[in-house]
């Protein structure tokens, strides 16, 4: 198969949009085109600055996740979680302001115009259980899985409250969002087996 190569700069541009939903400094100089010519893109209107380096069309269509879009683009290896996470499953009553992504211990906090990211570090197992790969506006994002997110909520309980996490897992036990194995290994990944127990068995019995 013989695949069109763009010739001229904004040729190019286009698509690697069109490819990729955003651009970013390094793929547009594999693409052989100087990162000036971004800026003066963005000077005309025809580009906009999301983030350091990162890229996307003024009049991009986007979903009620476009934040979650964002925030991936931002920070590639962070996940998704906690309140972000729980939205996007749809579980609870909770409209988080910003977009809490989770990064492992050590890593550069991602950098983001907006909206507000709420970083939070996880490390080894804690960090790498329960990581969803889920396509949002031809972006892959990376979103922490039901059960992890539960996990997570009663791990920061006395950061985002203990109620909120409750209302969480009586929501997402009755919908069966959840198998209890995968709960299980989540709580043991976060430590918080015990804390979690009382509330499990009083919402499964």
């Amino acid at each position: 198969m013989i695949y069109h190569v763009p010739r001229t700069y904004r040729q190019r541009i286009e698509f690697l949009l069109k490819t990729n939903g955003f651009l970013d400094r390094r793929s547009v100089a594999d693409a052989g085109i100087h990162t000036q010519y971004l800026t003066r893109l963005v000077a005309e209107g025809a580009l906009e600055r999301v983030a350091p380096g990162r890229y996307r069309y003024p009049n991009a269509e986007v979903t009620e996740h476009h934040g979650l879009v964002l925030a991936s683009v931002a920070a590639p290896h962070g996940v998704v979680c906690l309140l972000s996470a729980l939205s996007y499953h749809g579980i609870g009553t909770q409209v988080p302001a910003e977009v809490w992504v989770a990064i492992e211990r050590g890593s550069t906090a991602p950098k983001l115009l907006s909206p507000s990211l709420r970083v939070v570090r996880y490390s080894g197992v804690a960090f790498s259980e329960g990581i969803e790969v889920h396509r949002i506006e031809r972006q892959l994002v990376r979103v922490y899985s039901v059960a992890k997110t539960l996990a997570d909520l009663f791990k920061a309980r006395n950061r985002i409250g203990v109620e909120v996490a409750v209302e969480a897992l009586r929501e997402a036990w009755r919908d069966r969002r959840f198998k209890m194995a995968e709960l299980d290994r989540a709580a043991k990944a976060c430590r918080v087996e015990h804390v979690m127990r009382p509330y499990v068995e009083g919402v499964v019995a």
